[in-house]
């Protein structure tokens, strides 16, 4: 066992549970964080989009270096049938400001830059390092971790649970059920490689101005769910979700969704000629308000 106590162990170094570390150390509380892949955004190889005045909050001079893609000066929603779309666009010069609300980011990048955030604020950032179960009191309260490193199990006064929505570690101790099929959507999601002229010609943009495609219809089968496209500087981040019980009841295949969505006549176009160098999958939670888990009890916190 590590000998040394921590006021508090986060597990996961996805948004959440960088936010978590950053705003307990920067109130110089002894931070320990988990992350088991190489490091922190290595699993998350998608794009996202980012809103600003929630970081900004934690760090106000993001935008100095923080690796931002595009910031967005138009939304646009499609409603698409076999052949064909119908649509409406907002687009607006006043989202050229100083200071954008919304941005493109690549995750890979962005939260291995948050981590380096973390890790100024004086908090510990260990990655590679999986942890395997809680340790619990005699009373049943949670006091530390127990991880798949020598010497393994460490204490703090409280564990972070930062897991995302499969929460694997908490289903395992029991504080939150796995979630429901008809709760969770699958996202499925590529990322297209072109020339960055390419791309502003594609899309209608200069700079680092930045579009969003959001798209309903036949695209999913009958299925609830949506595709997606973002425009980042050097690529185009394309996918499409639907809630995983649809998947289960119309044996629809993620993979055949987005494939049937890029060959679609108002998408091929505009990822012609392109190179596809990533391909994620993750899951997105959609039960609202009455699917959020219990959130804390003895020892413990989810975020």
């Amino acid at each position: 066992m590590i000998e040394e106590k921590f006021d508090a162990i986060v597990v996961g170094a996805g948004m959440s549970g960088n936010a978590a570390a950053l705003a307990m150390a920067k109130r110089g509380m002894k931070v320990l964080q988990l992350e088991r892949g190489e490091y922190a955004g290595s699993k998350n190889v998608q794009g996202a989009i980012l809103y600003a005045d929630m970081l900004e909050k934690l760090i106000p001079d993001f935008r100095d270096d923080a690796p931002l893609e595009r910031h967005l000066v138009e939304q646009r929603f499609w409603m698409m049938d076999d052949r064909s779309h119908v649509g409406v666009h907002y687009r607006s010069e006043d989202f050229n400001e100083e200071r954008p609300n919304r941005y493109t980011i690549i995750r890979a990048q962005f939260d291995k830059w948050f981590s380096s955030k973390v890790r100024e604020a004086g908090a510990t950032v260990l990655c590679e390092t999986t942890v395997t179960e809680l340790v619990r009191d005699a009373n049943g309260k949670v006091i530390g971790v127990r991880t798949d490193r020598r010497d393994g199990e460490i204490h703090a006064d409280v564990v972070v649970l930062a897991e995302g929505v499969n929460g694997l570690l908490g289903t395992r101790a029991r504080l939150r059920e796995r979630p429901k099929p008809d709760k969770v959507a699958l996202a499925v999601k590529e990322m297209h490689f072109l020339p960055r002229e390419t791309i502003e010609a594609r899309f209608n943009l200069k700079g680092d101005e930045g579009v969003v495609v959001e798209a309903a219809g036949t695209i999913s089968c009958g299925m609830t769910g949506m595709g997606f496209i973002y425009a980042n500087k050097e690529c185009i981040s394309i996918g499409i979700g639907c809630i995983v019980a649809d998947f289960q009841s119309t044996a629809e295949t993620p993979y055949g969704l987005l494939d049937r969505f890029k060959r679609h006549p108002s998408v091929a176009p505009l990822i012609e000629g392109s190179e596809v160098k990533e391909y994620s999958a993750h899951l997105i939670p959609e039960g609202g308000y009455k699917a959020i888990p219990q959130l804390y009890g003895e020892g413990w916190v989810v975020v």
